[in-house]
């Protein structure tokens, strides 16, 4: 027995010792595949760097940070590429990232899109990595987002638009007399999830008019979004997909707070609209059951456009507020075009109905503020990392080669590149719009091509554009045609956290008068 005890206690210790060295030697083959990359101390053997930027909830500024110093800026960087951990790259080049979007060969990268799934073992059009489930998949849902075939889109926004207009004339316009604070990226995020829903369901889930988070999906959303990006940043987001535990710990409609309580009301409204074959609505749903997704495909799918869509382009609205309010000049300047369009019958006339989204893209001060107000604050930030094909490729940057080893990945850095001042200008931290008026032609182009990364690029492009880009639009024109809008606490605007790459913001408390005589 003493013999069979010290032999295991030696077989214990090897074991050890073989996994120990497996360690050492994996780090080492890992941090000389990328050593001409530079980036922080530490990233090159530990993620430890990159997960703290994630757990302060503000790693875009750490991206940007690192791109910025180690980037093109660093003497012996390959180009505007750095290293934010082992196998991880980012870039702040447009071009570097439209050529790993475009070429054949790469692909999302499993450990930060699996920690986005929000069902068990369970891809939607957002978190599938392979790519030919998820081309299959987009064009199953493209003709619903793009309008084609929600004929209705654009009128759906219309009525959720009023209903916000009417939601902030009734309870929260103030006065000389008194100041009735209103939240600002609450309200926001109501009409944006109405939005969604409308389109997305063919039913708005009334936030608006009851003025309520019902059923807590604004809650369930950021609760689901802050466990995950604190399980991803500990390096346990795995579990959520683990074969056995992952059912005990993923969210489930069975669960009464996080994503299980957002989950078991999308399915409810997906389930009643499949069982109803009389049912004629044209909108997202319908156009996805059209093109054969049916059962837990179209219940995930309908799941992640709500999230997905609701989020992002409430961050871009609130955004957009934000820097418009704090710029007496851009806010006096928008003003004065939309009333001008207003007066010249190139809006409709107060009262008489809404601006069209036709209408709201001739009006070249209103597009500038869009541009530069997403260019600014992008509303989505995290890197979306791309797996580099495993025999590598090579990059062209400055009109110099630059090889990519296989084995790792690389994303972008969206702070660094949409604040560049070698595209943007000398003042490119500024929000100042006239640069999308000013620039020449080439200039302007290049200027576009990079601000539609914001969006995705080639087949991985969000799908939801056309929408965002309807709500974005008509919202600041009716909000500068309606109202005056005022900071309560300029020196603290809002609280904006960083999940996963979509902001969480709250507490935008905002004072808003009733404009006569536009």
């Amino acid at each position: 027995m003493v013999l069979i005890a010290a032999l295991s206690g030696q077989s214990a210790v090897l074991l050890c010792g073989v996994l120990g060295l497996y360690y050492v030697l994996r780090v080492i083959a890992n941090y000389a595949k990328l050593k001409k990359f530079r980036g922080p101390a530490w990233t090159g053997v530990s993620s430890w760097p990159h997960s703290m930027a994630m757990l302060r909830l503000n790693c875009h500024e750490w991206y940007a940070e690192v791109s910025r110093k180690y980037g093109s800026n660093h003497p012996f960087a390959p180009g505007p590429i750095a290293r934010v951990a082992p196998t991880v790259l980012i870039t702040s080049s447009p071009e570097v990232w439209m050529h790993v979007n475009n070429k054949p060969g790469y692909k999302r990268s499993d450990w930060y899109y699996n920690a986005t799934r929000i069902e068990h073992r369970r891809d939607n059009v957002f978190s599938q990595t392979d790519n030919e489930k998820h081309e299959r998949r987009r064009k199953q849902m493209a003709p619903g987002y793009s309008g084609r075939e929600n004929t209705n889109l654009e009128g759906s926004v219309d009525e959720r638009l009023q209903d916000f207009l009417d939601l902030i004339r009734s309870k929260y316009v103030s006065s000389s007399d008194q100041v009735v604070p209103v939240d600002m990226a609450k309200k926001v995020q109501f009409f944006t999830l109405d939005v969604i829903s409308t389109v997305g369901l063919g039913k708005p889930f009334g936030m608006l008019q009851s003025d309520y988070d019902v059923d807590d999906y604004l809650q369930s959303s950021e609760e689901g979004l802050a466990i995950g990006n604190t399980a991803l940043a500990l390096g346990f987001s795995w579990l959520t997909q683990a074969p056995f535990i992952g059912r005990l710990v993923a969210p489930s409609p069975k669960n009464n707070n996080g994503f299980g309580k957002m989950m078991a009301a999308c399915f409810r409204l997906v389930d009643e609209r499949a069982a109803s074959a009389t049912d004629k609505r044209s909108d997202m749903l319908a156009s996805f059951i059209r093109h054969g997704l049916a059962g837990d495909e179209l219940r995930s799918e309908a799941l992640e456009q709500i999230i997905a869509g609701s989020d992002t382009t409430a961050g871009a609205i609130r955004g957009a507020l934000l820097h418009i309010m704090t710029n007496p000049r851009v806010y006096h300047k928008l003003q004065r075009e939309v009333d001008d369009a207003v007066r010249d019958g190139r809006a409709p006339a107060t009262g008489a109905g809404l601006i069209t989204a036709g209408q709201a893209k001739q009006l070249p001060y209103l597009q500038a503020v869009t541009a530069e107000a997403l260019r600014v604050w992008p509303p989505v930030v995290n890197i979306f990392p791309r797996d580099i094909p495993a025999g590598g490729d090579t990059v062209v940057v400055n009109g110099e080669s630059v090889f990519l080893p296989g084995g790792a990945c690389i994303g972008y850095s969206a702070y660094a590149m949409h604040h560049s001042e070698e595209i943007h200008g000398k003042d490119a931290a500024a929000f100042r719009p006239e640069r999308w008026l000013e620039a020449d032609p080439a200039r302007l182009a290049v200027m576009h091509r990079t601000n539609d990364l914001i969006f995705g690029h080639g087949k991985f492009q969000c799908l939801g554009k056309p929408v965002a880009q309807l709500e974005i639009g008509k919202m600041v024109f009716e909000l500068m045609r309606n109202f005056d809008l005022a900071l309560v606490n300029p020196t603290r605007p809002w609280n904006a956290q960083n999940y996963l790459g979509l902001f969480a913001i709250s507490d935008m408390w905002v004072q808003v008068t009733e404009r006569t005589g536009n």
